[in-house]
């Protein structure tokens, strides 16, 4: 009579072990599902570079104490001439980054660019701080300071030379080098503004880098048509 009370034990152990197993695979299928979501959320903002330029904490005298709190100065740009900046405050770092970034996708704006660096010389102020633009032939890279560095290559500028000639706070030379981008201006918009040709407002050298840009650009999209045609056809 022992045995088939061991078989019944054996029985019970059993189908409470897949149970357990069916409650793991139900919980890893469910996680699986949310890091897919998570992924999925995540890739929709791939396309965007994001720089977190300085980190404060504020704090406020109140009744019961101390009360702190933070604010982040960030920049957001697709590396392909749109970038914007924003200001966050909250209460937790990654709050205050979240809001800054939301702000900043409000405040895009396009900088013209001829062949990765600035048309022409140009010069931003905001309060205190002062920050010099000046264009670079191809090669020179990105000579700047964390802020206007943090600026530039999330605008996609590759070649440029930068001096701070202000302030040094942060803030006040991130939004000094985003009011010297927004001076910028194409060859096209001085010559109309001026009422003169355009030969007459831009140098040939600018011309001819421009028109080698362009003639880059169209050849890297058909280069990446040319592949995704060949991909095609050997799926």
């Amino acid at each position: 009579m022992a045995a088939p009370q061991r078989d019944r034990s054996a029985s019970s152990d059993g189908s409470a072990q897949r149970e357990n197993d069916e409650r793991r695979g139900e919980g890893r299928g469910r996680r699986d599902r949310n890091n897919d979501r998570r992924d999925r959320g995540r890739g929709n903002d791939d396309k965007y570079i994001e720089r977190v330029v300085t980190i404060n904490r504020v704090s406020k005298v109140v009744k019961g104490g101390r009360r702190f709190t933070f604010t982040a100065l960030v920049v957001v740009g697709d590396g392909e001439g749109t970038v914007g900046v924003g200001y966050g405050k909250a209460k937790e770092v990654p709050a205050a980054i979240a809001k800054a970034v939301e702000i900043a996708k409000k405040n895009f704006f396009h900088v013209p660019m001829i062949r990765r660096t600035i048309p022409h010389l140009v010069q931003g102020e905001d309060s205190a701080g002062v920050v010099l633009l000046r264009p670079a032939s191809p090669g020179t890279g990105v000579i700047a300071g964390g802020p206007v560095r943090a600026v530039l290559d999330c605008a996609g500028v590759h070649d440029i030379l930068s001096k701070s000639l202000g302030s040094s706070n942060a803030i006040n030379i991130v939004h000094a080098t985003v009011d010297a981008l927004k001076q910028l201006e194409q060859p096209e918009a001085v010559a109309a503004r001026r009422g003169l040709p355009l030969e007459d407002v831009a140098p040939q050298s600018m011309l001819r880098a421009r028109a080698e840009g362009e003639a880059d650009k169209r050849a890297q999209a058909e280069k990446q048509e040319a592949e995704k045609a060949a991909e095609g056809v050997g799926a």
